[in-house]
């Protein structure tokens, strides 16, 4: 199965107003700016989108806002995990993937499996839909890492696990599986910070954070990246690595609400128990509403 999620994705961000409730007019406008810059397809409730916070009904309601928004001009990916095999599977009957091209599913999280246990969960999910789906590494959040090893038996078991997200942060292990990996198989950065390098080094692009505020900014680099123009990706890489540390301070998404706020886009609102980025670095975030 071919990859079609490439390029740059955003991990779209969940707005709300000021009582906590969806800010569905927000959303829209952060999604009209995205279908105007430089971006590849869409990432909906993911790590950065606090899903995790969402109830089921408002995870449908997201998925259908903006895929009547999108109405097929970028590729959705949609975020589409849990802890529990049988649940997975189980949702898969129930939930909603209308409009939607593909899945995200996150490494099962807090129980640490064994890589045969997420070997075994994963293949379970690939075997009972014929979505495409994108494995997500982020030993960060779930406690336990996909070893280079799980990730190509994946890859050589499972037709439709067509790449990785990978926000391990280990360079090697993710350069063993850009080297070692089949043809048809892609590596996703999973850290908007090390996209530049790992785009350089044979990765296929991005689901990145940043870009829900620089989509164009971002998008170039990106692409720049991809076509070999590294001098270029290098320059725009070395003016945002402050924003990078920004935006990872106090946290994801955090950050990334902070700045999307001082842009005008939405309200600085986050669902606990994750909090709004310190008054520092909001302030601090100033230099780059752009």
């Amino acid at each position: 199965m071919t990859n079609i999620f490439r390029g740059l994705g955003v991990a779209l961000v969940t707005p709300f107003n000021s009582l906590g409730e969806i800010d569905f007019g927000s959303l829209r406008r952060i999604v009209d700016t995205l279908l105007e810059g430089d971006v590849d397809f869409l990432c909906l409730l993911g790590s950065t989108a606090e899903t995790a916070c969402l109830s089921d009904e408002e995870q449908q309601e997201v998925k259908q806002a903006v895929c009547r928004q999108v109405a097929g001009r970028l590729p959705i990916l949609l975020g589409f995990g849990s802890n529990s095999t049988r649940a997975l599977v189980e949702r898969l009957k129930h939930f909603d993937l209308t409009g939607v091209d593909g899945l995200l599913s996150v490494s099962p999280f807090y129980n640490k499996p064994s890589q045969e246990g997420i070997y075994r969960h994963f293949r379970a999910l690939a075997e009972n839909t014929e979505l495409p789906v994108v494995v997500y590494n982020v030993p960060g959040r779930t406690g336990s890492n996909i070893t280079a090893e799980t990730t190509l038996r994946l890859a050589a078991d499972c037709p439709n696990i067509v790449a990785i997200k990978e926000a391990s942060g280990k360079l090697e292990q993710i350069e063993t599986i850009l080297r070692e990996k089949n043809e048809g198989f892609d590596v996703l950065s999973g850290d908007d910070g090390l996209t530049a390098r790992l785009c350089g080094s044979g990765a296929a692009g991005v689901i990145s954070v940043i870009a829900n505020a620089l989509p164009r900014e971002f998008g170039r680099l990106v692409h720049c990246a991809l076509e070999g123009n590294s001098l270029e990706a290098e320059r725009i890489d070395d003016g945002l690595k402050e924003l990078y540390r920004l935006l990872s301070v106090d946290g994801n998404p955090a950050g990334i609400k902070a700045l999307l706020s001082a842009q005008g886009k939405c309200e600085n609102v986050l669902r606990l128990p994750l909090t709004p980025a310190t008054p520092a670095t909001c302030q601090a975030l100033q230099q780059f509403a752009r």
